[in-house]
């Protein structure tokens, strides 16, 4: 089947975008409101772009109506915002924290969720994430349904017991996010595997044999 992406309706645009470019990691956004409110909201539409500068990028829709949601707003406000990855362990809280609170609400909280001061911006991450971001917004790439945060890393919390003994390297048997397929279809990285690439050598060798 053709899909004639110019001339093909949003609706049908995220349906086949989403099903088809996944796994996608979980970002739980974490801001401060106006009124000093912890605000979390999962996005799917997220992931690192680059290491020199440190970049993510979000990519954060208006509500139905139109109204801009309140993450955008805060990140608009402050020009900061955390990125928390999910694990199974705080996956339902995750979906908590998406259900659409009104803004004076502290979603952190009524998820259950334990906050902690960052150190470089004015907000809170999880205290049980994985690891957590710290970001300064670089720019904003405005469409009319869609905004592109670009946002520097400044800081990075990340849970001992995810990394192994010499601090540097992921501990896969405990680090574990999990990532959004389609809907509410997700997938959980519990069945890691390593696929080494052979040597050009030995390649083109067994090409000719």
């Amino acid at each position: 089947m053709q899909f004639d992406f110019t001339e093909l309706e949003p609706e049908s645009r995220y349906r086949l975008l989403t099903n088809f470019i996944g796994p996608r990691p979980i970002a739980l956004v974490t801001t401060r409101s106006s009124a000093g409110q912890n605000n979390a909201a999962p996005m799917s539409f997220f992931n690192v772009f680059s290491h020199d500068p440190p970049i993510l990028i979000l990519g954060v829709q208006p509500r139905l109506s139109g109204e801009e949601k309140d993450t955008i707003v805060n990140i608009r406000r402050t020009g900061e915002f955390v990125v928390n990855m999910v694990d199974m362990a705080i996956s339902q809280q995750m979906l908590v924290c998406g259900l659409g609170f009104d803004s004076e609400v502290d979603e952190l909280e009524m998820a259950g969720l334990e906050a902690m001061q960052c150190n470089q911006i004015d907000a809170n991450y999880v205290a049980s994430a994985p690891c957590a971001l710290e970001c300064r917004v670089e720019r904003l790439i405005e469409f009319p349904r869609r905004v592109l945060v670009l946002g520097e890393v400044v800081h990075m919390h990340v849970r001992r017991d995810c990394l192994d003994a010499e601090g540097r390297y992921v501990n896969p048997g405990v680090y574990q996010p999990i990532a959004r397929l389609h809907a509410d279809n997700y997938i959980t990285s519990d069945r890691q595997f390593v696929l080494e690439p052979p040597s050009i050598t030995d390649f083109i060798k067994s090409r000719r044999d």
